[in-house]
């Protein structure tokens, strides 16, 4: 095992700019009729047969004409892009339930669903669910319509379906860790170093039943050629508050203060508009994820509204040890807390958000 990177860019698929890739459709995958008549038939037993969604499996709902898709989706996540967006399911016409069966049983074929909250769901919501801001004490990213700093969720893949989207704005926006490492390398080599350090996290302000008050883990790790990458300065910043932690030092706030700048300048993210229907696969490692501000559509049936899944993806991607927030447990590992009552584990009633969600003092857990 090799850990270490010599102070050249990081060249490869993974190492990609947003305006070059914007005016392209290389990042999209459009279903052909085959692939969506298979999902929608596999869907609609899915929604007769009402499994567990803890327990459920691939092998249960074999793809044959869709394989393909679920490989290109596999590839370019762990070898390629680090994400891709999926296009052409008939959502609006499928109603939320048979909309979440096909998003559910698509996520089986890619990972093991991951709890997301503290009710043991596997399936969880991007919807508003109050008019609070980012500001607001106990206001959840997932239920607030502010725009997002860039940042990595506490899974291996994170994918979202839309089901409706906002009246204006809300735009899903991604960025290369890749190119993020490689424009630090070349404005400040001399902070470049720092990445691959252990840092202090906010593990508490992520999970109000976490296990201690902060986790620690480097912002990049190298090992083998395989370049990886976890970030989200505000957890960084917020650890500071905890008794014991040591302090940043000026060359640490510099770093994470030109990281954030780096991930908004003109040119790098890429800002893709959901419509109805797609499906975005994500690895984590790969890229950081935000998303614009947006306004609402008045109705509440109209509201912007996303589904989440977070899976583990187990394809032996090697990572320096301790890398990542690996402590939300994938369903059937048997070693996380006991969930609290009111878990929706089945997909008629997964498909509707919580509305108390980002209204109560008691929050789910995020990346």
């Amino acid at each position: 095992m090799t850990t270490d990177l010599s102070s050249s860019s990081i060249t490869g698929p993974s190492a990609w700019r947003g305006d070059e890739l914007a005016g392209s459709t290389e990042w999209i995958y459009l279903l052909n009729d085959a692939e969506r008549e298979e999902l929608e038939t596999l869907g609609r037993r899915f929604v007769e047969d009402d499994p567990d969604l803890r327990e459920v499996t691939a092998e249960s709902y074999p793809l044959v004409a869709a394989r393909g898709m679920i490989e290109e989706c596999a590839r370019q996540m762990d070898a390629g892009r680090g994400f891709i967006l999926v296009r052409g399911l008939r959502t609006a016409e499928y109603g939320d339930t048979l909309a979440g069966a096909i998003f559910f049983l698509m996520g089986l074929h890619l990972g093991t669903p991951m709890e997301q909250n503290q009710l043991g769901n596997v399936l969880d919501h991007v919807i508003a669910t109050s008019n609070k801001t980012l500001d607001d004490p106990g206001a959840l990213p997932s239920r607030v319509r502010d725009r997002l700093p860039f940042h990595s969720d506490s899974s291996d893949v994170v994918a979202l379906m839309c089901l409706r989207a906002s009246k204006e704005g809300g735009s899903s926006s991604l960025v290369s860790g890749t190119t993020i490492y490689n424009e630090i390398l070349r404005r400040r080599p001399d902070l470049a170093p720092l990445l691959f350090e252990p840092w202090h996290w906010d593990w508490r302000g992520q999970d109000p039943d976490a296990l201690s008050n902060t986790y620690v883990s480097p912002i990049c790790s190298y090992v083998d050629g395989v370049f990886s990458t976890y970030a989200g300065s505000t957890m960084i910043f917020s650890a500071q508050k905890y008794p014991g932690v040591p302090q940043l030092t000026e060359a640490q706030i510099e770093l994470l203060h030109l990281y954030d700048e780096i991930t908004q300048e003109q040119g790098l993210p890429i800002d893709m508009d959901f419509q109805p229907g797609d499906v975005q696969w994500l690895l984590n490692y790969a890229a950081l994820h935000s998303r614009t501000s947006y306004v609402d559509w008045p109705e509440p049936e109209r509201r912007r509204h996303l589904l989440r899944l977070w899976l583990k993806r187990d394809v032996g991607r090697p990572l320096v040890e301790g890398f990542g927030k690996n402590v939300v447990k994938a369903r059937g590992d048997g070693e996380g807390k006991k969930p609290l009552p009111g878990g929706s584990f089945h997909i008629a009633e997964a498909v509707v958000p919580n509305q108390d969600w980002g209204n109560l003092p008691s929050r789910p857990r995020h990346g």
